[in-house]
């Protein structure tokens, strides 16, 4: 981290910013990529945890250079986390003043059935957005998933080993927020480590109504072929 206090209009504030990408979180890396226009403030802003308007009342822009160089930095290390293959095998969540330790299994299929079947949807469709713009060819080499989507797919990952409470898709989703704490070093690792090792999500989803529908149709016909036969 580095940190300088700043003089305002009105008095003085203290800006601490990250050095290294494992000081960043994921809510912060997205609250970055929600930015339409990503200027030099928004970026100190959302690094700091600092309201825009307080850093606007700094009295020398020129003071804000120091964190320029690591702002800098740091957007170039996020470009390569997407092609690391480390997975943790454990991550810290901050519930509260408690921490919760979990161990990272590398098979979303031991999940609650509601929990794979969620995070599986967000998958496919995420892979299957991607082919359809850039073709299905070495997919896997330029994809990248939206940060998101990758904070929904941990979410409903990590919420029942993380809370203990039973699977239930809402609270999965606004468990979110407890993701997004995570740091990004852990967090897209694990992340991307779901979305490239399920390629059969690629095919289209069927679900079992509509397979039972497909299935008693061809009794129904099968039936008739018999009828007229007889």
């Amino acid at each position: 981290m580095i940190e300088k206090t700043l003089r305002t209009i009105d008095g003085k504030i203290r800006v601490r910013i990250p050095t290294m990408l494992n000081e960043i979180t994921l809510g912060q890396l997205i609250a970055m990529q929600d930015k339409q226009y990503l200027g030099d403030l928004d970026a100190i802003s959302i690094l700091s945890g600092l309201p825009k308007e307080e850093l606007a009342n700094v009295i020398n822009f020129e003071d804000f250079s120091v964190f320029g160089n690591y702002v800098h930095s740091l957007s170039n290390q996020i470009k390569y986390l997407y092609q690391g293959d480390a997975v943790p095998r454990k991550v810290t969540f901050l519930m509260g003043r408690q921490e919760v330790v979990v161990d990272v299994i590398h098979n979303l299929s031991v999940e609650p059935a509601g929990a794979f079947l969620a995070a599986r949807d967000i998958i496919a469709d995420e892979i299957n957005d991607h082919i359809k713009q850039y073709g299905e060819d070495n997919w896997k080499t330029h994809f990248q998933p939206s940060l998101k989507a990758c904070s929904h797919v941990l979410a409903h990952y990590f919420f029942c080993r993380v809370t203990k409470n039973r699977y239930d898709e809402y609270e999965a989703e606004a468990f979110c927020e407890d993701v997004n704490k995570l740091r990004v070093t852990e967090a897209l690792p694990i992340a991307r480590h779901f979305f490239t090792s399920y390629p059969d999500l690629l095919k289209q989803k069927i679900g079992f109504l509509q397979q039972f529908r497909q299935y008693w149709r061809r009794k129904r016909v099968s039936r008739r072929l018999k009828n007229l036969n007889i």
